[in-house]
């Protein structure tokens, strides 16, 4: 062996040397590099076949040249072939190099939220409402880090690209703060590849999140930059898919206000899906916006012009942790204009379900709060009576147990006239109660009941009584009543705010915890649930007494009015208990308004105008008489002359 060989075995051995240390990838690009290893390995083995070489010459030679070649093709491959530097370049072509990185978590915080942005994705992780804590006093939270996907599917050189497990980049890599009327924006963009190790800063997929010192709601913009070589740009829209698991923060549910999907359609009405069971519908229209609602707070992805079209599902998985609520999901189809703007903008808000906060973006977002928007007089009192009175009334700092007590006694003064009015026809039924019994002796017989019925309507005419007058006036209290059944369970006024012995007028006031569940009543025993059932029963009774006999002609209906009562008693006792504080209040100024109106109504002077009525000539039969009449002779009946 002359020095000149020796010479070239020592270089090529140090080229060897060096270029399998060059080489050498990192631990995150070790599983995407397997075919790179593989070379290397070979070319180790061959380096080790040269300790031969001084034995035998032409081993040397023979392991020289399979290192040459070795290196001739790995050398190839790196150029020529870049699946074998990355597996994922087959699947993810220009974006292969960011199938690898690490998670880290960017904080975007103002005065009122404070958002998690995760580089996996670039997506919104968390977020924490500052001013508000769960019913166990813990952070709150909305949606869990862990089980929250959202990203878009596109195409980029025939792949399918998803951009829910790529890596994002910060153009900033710090956590950003705003307050008060101050604005900030950060950016995380998935870059495209310049080569198998590098990415092109000038190409990339951008988020682009902009955030007031004092909103809810935040811009969220999609920008496209540079991607044109790689995206198909006649496509109008690509898909967004978001999906996210709802954490239970309230200590209760409200079965009327449960959690589930709201939308809105483009320049349309507002709908949801089931509160209550699984649910799932496909919208293929033009959609506005799409909120994962909760009971007093909600995450809308809204479209600043439209949404193509939608699906949206609702359910609930079994077998989840204690936290678990439901699990709600969308796939968005977003209109994209890759030859132009090649830019979609979004808005996103996170925060309460508080009617003045939602009103103002003017989205319709406070329709996510059950007001009773179905029935228009329900939404009207709701929106232009309660609502406004119950905020003024916040302003004085009064605990919320007076403010609702306040309200009550307002409500029932501007009702007084309907309920006095109520109060005088059941006074006049009570006078005319011994003609009724007489009649009712006149015709004992079952098949006189039309004769019965008609000579009952005479007396009322001839005194100058409509039985109806009780029943108006109720029917006109009773939208408020229900009105205020929608509006106390939603109203996030009450969230967490302790009146007497009730801790949180938002949830049930459980004064004994009975260890066992019973059926239709639950496993705890509330206080202003219980003093509604008996004051509403005693109000029930009191109310029999004032009608007199009126309730004889409906038997049944005793049962019925007793019975109402003890069911409500289930249905309120996991309910809001401001609602059933509200409900006993009511009856205590209703007993109270009994009393005074009692005091001021003379019955004798009642019956003596019932007297001087019965004397006047009769009057003209109404239409609703003469058509009892008519079916009366139908049916075989005389009607009776007068």
């Amino acid at each position: 062996m002359d020095r000149n060989t020796i010479l070239g075995l020592v270089l090529i051995f140090a080229i060897l040397v060096g270029y399998s240390i060059w080489m050498t990838p990192s631990k995150e690009e070790r599983e995407s590099q397997q075919r790179r290893s593989d070379s290397i390995a070979q070319v180790n083995k061959t380096r080790d076949s040269l300790a031969l070489v001084r034995r035998n010459e032409k081993l040397i030679q023979d392991s020289i040249q399979q290192a040459q070649q070795a290196l001739k093709e790995s050398g190839t491959q790196a150029a020529e072939q870049p699946t074998a530097e990355n597996p994922n370049r087959e699947k993810l072509g220009v974006f292969a190099n960011s199938s690898v990185g690490e998670d880290k978590i960017f904080i975007i915080e103002n005065d009122l939220i404070k958002l998690g942005i995760s580089s996996k994705g670039g997506k919104v992780v968390s977020v924490q409402l500052k001013e508000y804590q769960t019913y166990d006093s813990l952070p709150l939270i909305l949606f869990d880090s862990e089980k929250t996907h959202f990203g878009l599917t596109f195409f980029a050189n025939n792949r399918i690209i998803k951009t829910d497990e790529l890596y994002f980049e910060p153009a900033s890599d710090t956590d950003v703060k705003v307050s008060g009327d101050g604005t900030v924006t950060f950016s995380m963009r998935l870059y495209a590849d310049e080569s198998d190790s590098t990415l092109n800063k000038d190409q990339y997929l951008e988020y682009l999140y902009t955030i007031k010192g004092n909103d809810y709601l935040l811009n969220f913009d999609i920008n496209f930059v540079g991607l044109e070589p790689y995206l198909d740009i006649s496509t109008s829209y690509i898909d967004l898919d978001w999906k996210t698991d709802l954490l239970k923060l309230e200590q209760s549910i409200d079965q009327f206000n449960g959690p589930t999907i709201y939308y809105k359609y483009f320049e349309d009405e507002v709908d949801y899906l089931s509160e209550t069971k699984d649910d799932e519908e496909e919208l293929v229209t033009r959609v506005r916006w799409i909120s994962f609602k909760q009971r007093f707070f909600s995450s809308i992805l809204m479209a600043r012009n439209y949404f193509e079209n939608a699906n949206i599902k609702v359910y609930t998985l079994e077998n989840q942790e204690d936290r678990y609520l439901r699990t709600t999901e969308t796939t968005i189809g977003l209109p994209v204009d890759l030859k132009e703007s090649k830019n979609i903008p979004l808005s996103m808000y996170f925060g309460p379900n508080k009617f003045k906060v939602l009103r103002k973006y003017d989205m319709d977002f406070e329709r996510q709060i059950p007001l009773g928007w179905s029935f228009f007089l329900m939404a009207w009192i709701n929106r232009f009576i309660v609502i406004p009175v119950f905020n003024f009334l916040e302003g004085f700092g009064w605990n919320y147990g007076i403010i609702i007590l306040v309200l009550t006694i307002l409500l029932k003064i501007v009702l007084f006239p309907i309920a006095y009015k109520s109060y005088v026809s059941s006074a006049k039924m009570r006078v005319l109660k011994p003609d009724i019994d007489e009649l009712a002796k006149k015709f004992p017989k079952k098949e006189d009941a039309m004769k019965k019925q008609q000579a009952t309507m005479a007396l009322y005419k001839q005194a100058g009584v409509n039985p109806m007058a009780g029943c108006i006036p109720m029917l006109l209290q009773f939208p408020i009543l229900i009105a205020m059944f929608r509006f106390f369970p939603a109203a996030i006024e009450l969230r967490q705010q302790p009146f007497l012995w009730a801790h949180d007028l938002s949830t049930y006031d459980s004064i004994l915890d009975l260890g066992f569940n019973i059926p239709f009543y639950g496993d705890h025993v509330s206080l202003f649930t219980l003093l509604m059932t008996i004051s509403t029963i005693i109000y029930t009774k009191v109310n029999q007494d004032l009608m007199g006999g009126g309730q004889q002609q409906l038997p049944g209906m005793k049962t019925m009015v007793y019975l109402m009562p003890i069911m409500f008693l289930g249905l309120f006792n996991s309910y809001a208990s401001g609602l059933s504080y509200y409900y006993f209040l009511a009856n205590i100024i209703t007993f109270g308004q009994m009393f005074v109106i009692r005091k001021t109504i003379n019955e004798d002077k009642i019956r003596k105008q019932i007297d001087i009525n019965k004397k006047k000539p009769a009057k003209k039969k109404s239409g609703w008489q003469k058509r009892l009449e008519e079916a009366a002779k139908q049916r075989g009946y005389k009607p009776t002359k007068k």
